[in-house]
C-alpha cells in the first residue's frame, strides 16, 4: 500500500502535536495573568521585527510598508490591545439565573480552552491571517499548531521565527510545508482546527474535522457585491471602492467582487473609479513600487485570462516578470466567466442594473459572499438590502472596513464560512463554556423523586410553566 505521506516529517510533526498535546493537560495557561504575559510579549517581539515582516510581505507580494502596517501589522498589534485591556473580564466565571425549582443553587458559566487548536493560514494576508487567529486562540488558553501557507515562503519563515522566540514549547509550535503536511495534521485528533482558504479546501477540512467530532470556524470567500445606486455620491464611491478592490492587488477575500451598479450612472462612476486608479496608482501603476503584485505566475494567467478586447474598459496592461496587472475595469454580466467564481485579483467587473429588486433577485441566486457593500444615501434602500440579502458583514458607503476592528466579528455563512473571530467573538470562538449548577447540601426538595403524585405533579406543574 502506498503511503500517501512518504515524503512528510510524520516524526516531527507528532513530536509538536505531542508537546502541545501534554502543554494544555499542565494547564499551563489556565491563569490569564499567564496568557497576558504571552501576549505582551509577542507585542513586543513583533514591534522588534516589523522590518523583518515588512521585508517579508515585500518579497511575497510586494506589499509597502504602509500597506503592510496598515493591512497585517497593525491591526494584529490592534487585536491584541484589545485582549489585553478585556481579557480579565473575559476570562471571569459568569453568574446566571438559577431556576427557583433548583433552590438553593448558584449557576455559572466558567469559561475554559477547547485545548489544542490546528490553525491553518493562507497566502493572501500571511502575516496577518497566521497571527491573529492566534492570538484569539492564545487568550482563551489553548495550545496551538500553525500551519502557514507555503506559497508565501519568505513571511510564513518569519511568522516562525516570530512563534519560536515569544512562546514556550508546546503553547504554539509551527509546522511548515505543502499539502501533504497540511492532510497529515488534519488527520491528528485536535480539539478545534481554525481554516483560511478556499470554500474547495474548506470542505475537505471540514470533512476531516467530522470524523473525529472536532469543532471548526472556516474562513473562506465569495463573490462579494458592491451596490451602487443613482442616489449614491458618486466620486467617494470611486474612493472607497478603488481603494477596498485594488488594496493587496485585488487578492483579499472581502474584497468588492464586482460592482453592481445603476444604470443610470454608470458612465459617471466608470469616469470617476478611472480618476482614482490614476489618483491612488498613477498613470502607469506597473511602474508603482507600492501597488502589490500577484502571489505566483498561476495566479497571474488566471487573472489574465479574465481580460480580452471584448470586455475592456480601462486598464488591462500587465507585466509577466513582475505578476503585475494593473487595476481593470471590464463590462460584464452574470453569465460571463468572471461571474462564475471569486476573482481574487485586480479584475473588476461592472454590471448594471434597473431595479433594486433585480439586485435583490440575482445575489440571492448567488452562494452567500463573505461581504456586501451598498453605496447610497436612502436609509430604505440600504434597510431593504440588508433584509433580503444573506452575507457574512459589510459596509454602507464604504468597503472592506469591517473587518477592521475587534468590536465586530468577523465571518461568513454557509459557502462563504462557518463561525467568526476577532474581539470578543474570537475569544467566545476559541473557549467552550462549562455550564455548571452548585447545588447545596442543607435542602433537598423531594418533588424530584419517585414514587410520583398527585401532588407532586402539582407541585412541579407550578415550579415549570
Amino acid at each position: 500500500m502506498i503511503d500517501e505521506f512518504e515524503n512528510v516529517d510524520k516524526q516531527g510533526i507528532l513530536e509538536k502535536f505531542h508537546r502541545a498535546k501534554e502543554f494544555q493537560k499542565e494547564k499551563r495557561m489556565f491563569d490569564y495573568k499567564e496568557r497576558k504575559e504571552s501576549l505582551k510579549k509577542l507585542y513586543n517581539n513583533i514591534l522588534e521585527m516589523q522590518d523583518e515582516i515588512v521585508d517579508a510581505l515585500k518579497k511575497d507580494l510586494n506589499k509597502s510598508e504602509v500597506e503592510s502596517y496598515m493591512s497585517e501589522i497593525g491591526l494584529v498589534l490592534n487585536e491584541i490591545s484589545f485582549m489585553l485591556r478585556h481579557l480579565r473580564k473575559f476570562s471571569k466565571i459568569k453568574r446566571v439565573r438559577t431556576p427557583l425549582a433548583q433552590f438553593h443553587s448558584k449557576s455559572f458559566q466558567m469559561p475554559c480552552p477547547y485545548g489544542t487548536v490546528l490553525v491553518v493560514s493562507p497566502w493572501n494576508y500571511p502575516f496577518m491571517l497566521a497571527v491573529e487567529p492566534i492570538v484569539d486562540a492564545v487568550a482563551a488558553g489553548n495550545s496551538v499548531i500553525l500551519k502557514p501557507s507555503e506559497i508565501s515562503p519568505y513571511t510564513s519563515k518569519v511568522v516562525e521565527k516570530l512563534i519560536d522566540s515569544t512562546f514556550l514549547k508546546g503553547h504554539v509550535e509551527v509546522v511548515q510545508g505543502e499539502k501533504e503536511e497540511c492532510t497529515f495534521l488534519l488527520e491528528q485528533d485536535f480539539d478545534y482546527i481554525f481554516f483560511t482558504g478556499s470554500t474547495r479546501v474548506g470542505k475537505i477540512v471540514m470533512q476531516k474535522a467530522a470524523e473525529n467530532f472536532i469543532p471548526v470556524t472556516l474562513e473562506l470567500g465569495g463573490k462579494c457585491p458592491c451596490i451602487v445606486d443613482e442616489d449614491a455620491d458618486i466620486e467617494l464611491s470611486a474612493r472607497r471602492i478603488v481603494f477596498g478592490k485594488f488594496l493587496n492587488c485585488g487578492q483579499t477575500c472581502v474584497a468588492p467582487d464586482y460592482v453592481y451598479c445603476h444604470k443610470s450612472i454608470k458612465k459617471q462612476l466608470l469616469d470617476a473609479i478611472e480618476k482614482e486608479i490614476v489618483i491612488q496608482y498613477g498613470i502607469s501603476p506597473l511602474e508603482n513600487e507600492n501597488y502589490p503584485k500577484l502571489i505566483n505566475k498561476k495566479q497571474f494567467d488566471v487573472m489574465k485570462s479574465f481580460i480580452n478586447d471584448d470586455n475592456l474598459i480601462f486598464g488591462g496592461k500587465y507585466d509577466e516578470h513582475s505578476l503585475k496587472i494593473e487595476p481593470t475595469l471590464v463590462t460584464s454580466t452574470f453569465e460571463d466567466e468572471v461571474m462564475q467564481d471569486e476573482i481574487f485579483g485586480p479584475i473588476l467587473p461592472i454590471v448594471e442594473y434597473d431595479t433594486l429588486d433585480e439586485v435583490i433577485n440575482n445575489i440571492r441566486n448567488y452562494p452567500k459572499p463573505l461581504a456586501l457593500y451598498i453605496f447610497s444615501k436612502s436609509k430604505e434602500k440600504q434597510n431593504k438590502i440588508l433584509k433580503y440579502c444573506d452575507f457574512g458583514g459589510g459596509c454602507i458607503n464604504d468597503t472592506i472596513i469591517h473587518i477592521a476592528g475587534p468590536e465586530l466579528g468577523f465571518g461568513g455563512l454557509k459557502e462563504s464560512g462557518m463561525g467568526a473571530y476577532h474581539g470578543k467573538v474570537g475569544f467566545d470562538t476559541f473557549t467552550h463554556y462549562k455550564s455548571i449548577v452548585d447545588k447545596k447540601c442543607w435542602l433537598d426538595l423531594p418533588m424530584r423523586y419517585q414514587p410520583y403524585n398527585k401532588l407532586k405533579y402539582k407541585i412541579i406543574k407550578m415550579f415549570l410553566k
